[in-house]
């Protein structure tokens, strides 16, 4: 009989066990999923390329962020880190992927930008927590990776390294356009997250309703030929988080 249940963290465990293996792509297992996706960096994927979201250049062009401390939520090939780093923000930058990490620090190197890059669980505890305070969090596909039960690690990880006054940028699956709309109940009926979860903009606000809303839209369609990725099948949010 084992009856190890006993902190918030086990509970948060034992739910994570409760998807098959292959859909767990948000713990440190699914590591080598996400290396099997970069390996092959000649594959048509759109955010392979090296571009920043239009939202995140938007914000910025328009002064809604200013540059500070940033952190770049499961990074990929670095791409908004990159930016980032370009308009004067000091970067931290984290990914499950030690293959997508290998392909940041290339273009960084390339680029001559001084990007603190890191293979890891971003919401690791201890001797293996992020350290803030962030100015911005970026999250350009994380969160949707994330089954019901973490929403609870990453309001924590807000809650412990954003700033106050500090600005969470949000791209995720949007409801109609891209995810799976299953209610969150099934999903663990079915112990998959079929490639990832839709959100709807209440969805969001309830979620993050901790956090002041500055601005929640469709992502531009960006063409190939633009500077800047964009994919209308996203919803782009800007939260802030009261001074």
């Amino acid at each position: 009989m084992d009856r190890h249940i006993r902190t918030v963290d086990d509970v948060l465990r034992l739910l994570d066990g409760m998807f098959a293996p292959e859909a767990d792509r948000w713990t440190d297992g699914g590591a080598s999923w996400w290396d099997g996706f970069y390996t092959d960096r000649s594959r048509p994927v759109p955010f392979f390329a090296a571009k920043p979201d239009e939202n995140l250049a938007s914000y910025l062009d328009r002064g809604l962020i200013a540059p500070g401390r940033a952190l770049d939520l499961g990074c990929g090939p670095g791409r908004n880190a990159l930016h980032l780093a370009s308009l004067g923000f000091e970067v931290d930058a984290v990914d499950l992927s030690p293959e997508a990490v290998a392909w940041a620090e290339e273009r960084a190197r390339e680029a001559g930008a001084a990007i603190r890059f890191r293979v890891g669980d971003a919401f690791a505890s201890g001797a293996d927590a992020l350290t803030g305070p962030y100015d911005l969090i970026h999250d350009s596909g994380c969160f949707h990776h994330l089954p019901p039960h973490r929403r609870i690690s990453y309001l924590t990880l807000l809650d412990r390294v954003l700033a106050p006054g500090g600005h969470l940028s949000l791209a995720c699956f949007a409801a109609g356009g891209m995810g799976c709309e299953l209610p969150d109940e099934e999903l663990y009926r079915q112990g998959r997250l079929h490639g990832g979860l839709a959100y709807t903009p209440e969805s969001l606000r309830r979620i993050f309703s901790g956090l002041e809303e500055v601005e929640l839209r469709r992502m531009n369609d960006e063409p190939s030929d633009s500077p800047w990725f964009g994919e209308p099948f996203l919803w782009t949010a800007l939260f802030r988080r009261p001074a």
